[in-house]
């Protein structure tokens, strides 16, 4: 039997992992063979989509299995597909509401927000494959860091 207090855990702990699991696909994978879609991202877009936009599709399959299952035999799943979804969620909101403004939010105010909205824009100083620093979505290094690792590198953030 699956307790409350393991569904949380469970919950939780697929939350925290997909921090880890975003910085390394987006240093790893879209700034390495994912490029192809990635590139999409680093430049300005036209019209309401951009190619990298097809990764939220392959990062929701985990998540949609994860549920199917946990609903179909397998109740320990339904907690870390909602631990995957609710990721996903504040990713959306923050990346491609906060920092991009593809959309309205009413949040931001914060010195922690307008750090990673920082940080990700510093990411963004660099239009190229190779070279770009920070690639966290909700955990950042310090600006100033940031910062100066792009100096170091050439780069004007």
């Amino acid at each position: 039997m699956v307790t409350f207090g393991l569904k949380v855990a469970l919950f939780l702990a697929a939350f925290a992992f997909m921090e880890g699991f975003a910085w390394f696909t987006h240093k790893y994978v879209m700034h390495g063979f994912g490029w192809v879609w990635h590139r999409s991202h680093h430049e300005p877009r036209h019209g309401a989509f951009e190619l990298n936009d097809l990764f939220a599709v392959v990062f929701a399959a985990p998540a949609i299995v994860a549920i199917y299952f946990g609903t179909s035999g397998y109740p320990w799943l339904l907690p870390i597909g909602l631990g995957i979804t609710a990721y996903g969620a504040v990713y959306f909101i923050f990346h491609d509401g906060m920092v991009h403004q593809r959309f309205k939010v009413p949040l931001g105010k914060s010195a922690y927000w307008k750090r990673l909205i920082q940080a990700h824009r510093i990411h963004h100083a660099v239009h190229t494959k190779e070279g770009a620093v920070s690639f966290g979505f909700l955990l950042a290094r310090p600006v100033r860091e940031l910062k100066a690792k792009l100096k170091a590198r050439g780069v004007q953030a």
